[in-house]
């Protein structure tokens, strides 16, 4: 269905190729994974199957691409829209309508379909995806997760013959991203679609694969196999596999099924150990605290009754599902929102009574969408502006982007950057500041596991400074790695909120995989069962192929602009006035 011939794709400016000799063949009706550290080349080959790379992007690309035949040299997308579905990391480029049911429409009334059978697939696709009571919605009301799955239907409902998804669970719950992996199962095995996925959350996908495409680095040749041989030497895995290498378990298990059924006399080697304490955060007065807090938005009632502390040094991850709250709690501790009811302070002050200029100081949040925070045109000058803002000395920014992301580029325009290079980027802005408290919305949205060790490794010195965090995320094992407590939200209440292991351990939907399989012990990460069998535990590797490759520093985000920094300071977008609407607040 798909054939790369000996294909190289090479962006204006690069010192090197994007991709480089690339063959493989994906066939009919295959779900096929994409895996590499990030920088290698993914969105690239993804963009090329679309016609994307190089008619959209720009650049030069040798070889030959063929999808079902077509040849995308002579084929643009508009010319093969009918064959391939697309759906970017994304979701906000990829909407042209502003209503849910507008948008799954609008590719059947592109390509011409009939109102009969334009309206049949619509129902099927809203109930496919859970978004029947979402229909009349405005778009822009929706959270991240929401509207990823409406981008994921837009596609669907044109019943085309392959699929291109780049990280289409990224901003998923795990129980909504369990829902649209099985419905491509569903497309894959009932209706033969054709799936080539890319994702860096291997945990949720590489079970589901019926081959994997590893791209170890731009100049080597790409691994194609079984999903358990190309796991035995990829460089990037999720928990379960590095369970597998600690264990020496063979073949590797996929799956925590798998794992489980291997696992006897690894639980029976730990029944007499027990985890590492989290070292506890210091007791001191809260940096933050909410009591009875309830908000309306509209006829939603968006937060009920929430009483929340934070303290110095304390890392708290907000979970729950899509539109359960999270991210409007986060906007509501940095002044966005003024609570409808009870009472919220943060640094002893009411945030939304406080100018946004006093609250920099105190509160730090980064956004689901980071580019509401760049408004320059190079990373460098981003960086000089975080600099002068915080106080800071210049070069701090700098090498906090370096610290997370190495080797992008002085000269690299923010937009050109890659979904996870510019949360990266965003994070270092705000970070530079080292507010007392930082608020994280999905922050490792798009990072690689090495990107995202590093990232944990920054915030645990926060933490260890005095620096409070609280992060809204469906990543279930950053919270496992990170958080001294676990808050849950659902339909704006908290119905949970303890000591981390408590909390995930109990709970099917959030529990890290490690936990799953050695349940009922309290085991949470690979590195926690390494230390108590005082062995090394197998590292994701963040060097050689890590290296950020051109394909994500120029088209791997096409055409989106940078909107312009809406207030002083980097701590809080799109501020507005108590009660005034902010378009896609709440993702």
């Amino acid at each position: 269905m798909i054939r790369f011939e000996n294909v190289s794709v090479r962006y204006d400016g690069a010192d090197v190729p994007a991709l480089q000799g690339i063959d493989l063949t994906v066939p009919e009706g295959e779900l096929v994974l994409l895996v590499g550290p990030s920088g290698v080349g993914k969105s690239t080959l993804l963009g090329a199957v679309s016609g994307l790379v190089p008619h959209f992007t720009g650049g030069v690309l040798t070889g030959r691409v063929t999808v079902d035949g077509r040849d995308t040299r002579t084929h643009k997308p508009r010319e093969l829209a009918d064959v391939v579905g697309t759906v970017g990391q994304d979701p906000l480029s990829h909407f042209v309508t502003d209503t849910v049911e507008d948008e799954l429409a609008y590719g059947m009334e592109s390509l011409g379909v009939a109102p009969d059978v334009m309206r049949r697939r619509v129902e099927e696709t809203l109930d496919l995806l859970g978004l029947a009571d979402l229909r009349d919605r405005p778009i822009a009301t929706l959270s991240g997760g929401q509207q990823q799955r409406v981008a994921l239907g837009s596609v669907l409902t044109t019943h085309p013959k392959v699929l291109v998804l780049d990280e289409p669970t990224s901003a998923l719950d795990p129980a909504a991203a369990e829902e649209v992996l099985a419905v491509l199962q569903r497309l894959v095995h009932d209706l033969g679609t054709t799936v080539l996925m890319a994702e860096h959350r291997l945990e949720r996908v590489v079970q589901y694969a019926d081959q994997v495409v590893l791209l170890p680095g731009p100049s080597l040749a790409p691994v194609m196999g079984e999903s358990a041989a190309v796991m035995a030497v990829s460089p990037v895995y999720p928990p379960v596999v590095g369970l597998g290498r600690l264990a020496g378990w063979t073949p590797l298990p996929l799956s925590v099924r798998d794992a489980r059924r291997r696992s006897a006399a690894l639980r029976a080697e730990l029944a007499d150990r027990t985890p590492a304490a989290a070292v506890p955060a210091p007791d001191a007065p809260p940096v933050a605290e909410t009591a009875g807090l309830s908000l309306r938005r509209g006829r939603v009632e968006a937060l009920r009754n929430v009483t929340l502390s934070v303290r110095p040094g304390e890392t708290v991850a907000l979970m729950g599902r899509n539109g359960a709250g999270k991210s409007t709690l986060l906007n509501t501790l940095v002044g966005m929102h003024e609570p409808s009811s009870g009472r919220v302070l943060v640094g002893g002050r009411v945030p939304a009574k406080t100018s946004p200029r006093e609250m920099v100081r105190r509160v730090g949040l980064v956004p689901q969408e980071p580019r509401d925070l760049l408004y320059a045109d190079t990373v460098a000058a981003e960086c000089a502006a975080a600099d002068h803002d915080a106080g800071a000395d210049p070069g701090t920014c700098r090498a906090l982007v370096s610290a997370l992301l190495p080797d992008v580029p002085d000269s690299t325009h923010p937009r050109d950057l890659s979904e996870g290079q510019r949360l990266a980027l965003a994070l270092a802005l705000v970070l530079t500041g080292k507010p007392p408290l930082l608020l994280l919305d999905e922050p490792t949205r798009g990072l690689d596991y090495a990107a995202k060790a590093r990232l944990v490794g920054i915030l645990r010195g926060l933490t260890a400074d005095g620096h409070a965090l609280v992060l809204a995320t469906h990543d279930v094992e950053l919270a496992a790695e990170l958080a001294h407590r676990v808050v849950i939200l659902a339909d704006g209440e908290v119905v949970a909120d303890g000591p981390t292991p408590e909390v995930v351990v109990s709970s099917p939907s959030f529990a890290p995989q490690v936990a799953k399989v050695l349940a009922p012990q309290e085991w949470l990460t690979v590195t926690q069962v390494a230390d108590a069998l005082g062995r090394d535990a197998p590292g994701q590797d963040p060097l050689g192929p890590d290296a950020p490759g051109q394909d994500l520093l120029g088209p791997d985000a096409p055409g989106r602009s940078t909107p312009g920094r809406q207030t002083p300071g980097r701590a809080t977008p799109g501020w507005s006035k108590p009660g005034q609407d902010t378009p896609g607040d709440g993702r």
